[in-house]
């Protein structure tokens, strides 16, 4: 018997009906088509991507743009890789289940890959950090969509080095077939003008592919996966593009408590 992991969050961080999503797709690419002048961004053929993971009403968008040029990596496997919001992980958990479930329906996990990861590599799978975890759940639906036929993989890290990440990542990379995934929202609660500050820097690390920046000036709740998909780039030669940013104040009007939103393609 197949074992499933639930889309625990739909209906709550995204909508439950697959025509909602299509609905807000939809719009999204429209505002994109609008407005994006160097549409040459949207034919890069990146290696990963850094997309946002709250609601999609907050950072839908940003995510989309992201996950609407992942689509170009016609990638056999996606690898998620999030941070833990409610277990405490030391280390990384790797998912074990056999499907994922999305609105879209069912995703088929690469278990085959992931023993072959667990070879190479120490980890647990802590099947409780997975179960709500919406740093990859939100994920999921824009790979559904865009990527169909790929299977994926599903990592949440919590107390990690990032070098240590780094070497995973730099092992995902090694193998064409490959796309990953980091999910990272920015600051937190901080009132519109600080936020903004302190999320430029952020922008300006994953730009400039500067590590110093990122390591003492970014503000991110996915700070360590940003930090080792960035040093994967300067060490594999990669470029970054920065495709969104804005905050849930665009959407809340609420400026005194914000959360910042990036997304960003290497390729």
């Amino acid at each position: 018997m197949n074992r499933i992991r639930r889309a625990g969050n739909k209906g709550r961080f995204y909508p439950a009906d697959p025509s909602q999503i299509d609905d807000m797709i939809y719009y999204w690419n429209s505002i994109i088509e609008e407005n994006i002048k160097d549409k040459s961004i949207l034919n890069i053929k990146p290696t990963a991507i850094i997309s946002p993971h709250a609601g999609y009403i907050f950072s839908g968008f940003t995510a989309n743009i992201a996950h609407r040029v992942l689509s170009n990596s016609n990638a056999k496997r996606i690898i998620v890789i999030g941070p833990s919001h409610h277990v405490y992980i030391k280390g990384i958990s790797i998912s074990e289940f056999d499907k994922y479930e999305t609105p879209y329906g069912y995703m088929d996990v690469d278990m085959d890959y992931i023993r072959t990861l667990k070879k190479e590599f120490e980890y647990e799978f802590e099947s409780q950090a997975h179960f709500l975890e919406h740093s990859t759940e939100t994920q999921m639906p824009f790979i559904k969509k865009n990527n169909p036929d790929a299977k994926i993989v599903e990592m949440i890290y919590g107390n990690i080095h990032y070098k240590k990440l780094y070497q995973i990542i730099k092992y995902i990379l090694k193998n064409p077939e490959n796309a990953i995934v980091i999910s990272s929202d920015l600051s937190h609660f901080h009132n519109l003008e600080t936020a903004e500050s302190i999320d430029q820097n952020c922008l300006t690390g994953v730009a400039n592919k500067n590590l110093a920046i990122l390591n003492s000036d970014c503000e991110a709740c996915g700070i360590t996966g940003i930090i080792a998909i960035i040093d994967a780039a300067i060490r594999f030669n990669l470029k970054t593009q920065l495709l969104d940013y804005r905050t849930s104040a665009d959407a809340s009007k609420d400026e005194e408590r914000v959360v910042g939103y990036m997304s960003a393609t290497i390729y």
